[in-house]
């Protein structure tokens, strides 16, 4: 993968020395209760080295009934690979802090550079997906991205290897998987020339794929970086980074036989912009989500952001916009909504020292 190494990808920019001194930040920490009196102390359970071990965990983790963690890293591991970087692993991380690398990637065929995490069946194997790598031929000779399982043992096997033509390109995202093992997922490119804004996908348990969606670049929306996330009944729901009747991305619906509703349309004002974190849905069928930008406290497409709450009609209500002060600013990724309804997530700037917070919206 020669030439990625330079150090922009999908936007990330890191110089070689940015990312050294990068490598040493990126730890998994566990957050564990003291007695019932609800204070909380961290611990570090492992701290990547940067080297084989893997680097830069951008994804969050799954965890199993033995307390084992598992996950990705976008960099690390095999660093015969990917410039001297390495083109990531995934994990796993037992109840005492040891790793194992289950598998490394080597940015050819076998995929390379994940950024999402993991998603597990029922016989303890692992799906993901990766950005590059797969069939060379395509997308530049770096490799369009695949789908692949890792099972218990650490053997990788590639589900699909995209081709950047109307079957999508470049998946960010990570998948969701239904009881008969259907993986659902994004891709944040390809879709067919000239519409090159991403797709909805299915892969059936043989690896047929199936694009439920293609993206126009219009009201439907464009740019799905975040995954999907799927009701009983089928239904997927998600959301474009831009595209929309203003250009500010949607949440979308799909239904099973994959006709697209668009639920809600940013304007980029006080409404937010620019939804790039995974969809939350609770049992009355409302969807909750942040975005990037808008809100009240910034001018028009300012930097600030918002989390949302989208009703099944469609109707919006911004439950936070975030002011870029103590309260932070951006918020990004997915959150996580409890029983009774308080969601949290993380910002990725603003707060007492300016690198971001870990906030809950309580109803």
């Amino acid at each position: 993968m020669k030439g990625i190494d330079e150090g922009t990808l999908s936007g990330r920019k890191f110089s070689a020395a940015g990312r050294a001194a990068l490598v040493p930040l990126f730890v998994l920490i566990v957050i564990s209760p003291l007695a019932r009196a609800q204070t909380y102390t961290e611990n570090t359970l492992y701290g990547f080295t940067g080297g084989t071990d893997g680097a830069v965990p951008y994804a969050g983790l799954i965890r199993d009934a033995a307390g084992n963690l598992y996950g990705t890293t976008f960099e690390g591991g095999d660093l015969s690979g990917c410039g001297g970087y390495g083109c990531g692993v995934v994990f796993k991380v037992d109840s005492a802090g040891t790793e194992t690398v289950l598998y490394s990637f080597t940015g050819g065929t076998d995929g390379g550079y994940p950024d999402a995490g993991l998603v597990e069946d029922p016989k303890h194997n692992l799906y993901g997906t990766t950005e590059y790598g797969g069939d060379l031929s395509n997308c530049g000779g770096y490799g369009c991205g695949v789908v692949f399982k890792v099972e218990p043992t650490g053997k990788e096997s590639v589900l699909y290897s995209f081709t950047g033509g109307s079957d999508g390109s470049n998946p960010l995202a990570g998948l969701v998987r239904d009881p008969a093992g259907n993986l659902y997922g994004t891709t944040e490119a390809g879709g067919g020339d000239p519409a090159e804004y991403g797709v909805v996908f299915k892969l059936d348990p043989t690896g047929k794929e199936t694009v439920l969606h293609t993206f126009t670049g219009g009201s439907d929306g464009e740019f799905p970086i975040a995954p999907v996330i799927r009701d009983a009944a089928g239904n997927l729901y998600g959301t474009t980074l831009d595209g929309g009747p203003y250009s500010w991305g949607v949440v979308f619906k799909l239904d099973p036989t994959g006709e697209e509703t668009v639920l809600y349309a940013f304007t980029g004002a006080a409404d937010g912009g620019n939804p790039d974190g995974a969809l939350v849905r609770d049992a009355e069928g409302n969807l909750y989500g942040p975005t990037e930008f808008g809100g009240v406290h910034g001018c028009y497409g300012c930097t600030g952001g918002v989390v949302y709450e989208v009703t099944p009609t469609g109707k919006e209500t911004v439950l936070h916009s975030f002011k870029g002060g103590t309260d932070g600013i951006c918020p990004s990724g997915a959150l996580v909504r409890d029983t009774a309804g308080n969601l949290y997530g993380t910002t990725c700037a603003g707060g007492d020292y300016n690198a971001g917070v870990v906030f809950e919206i309580g109803k």
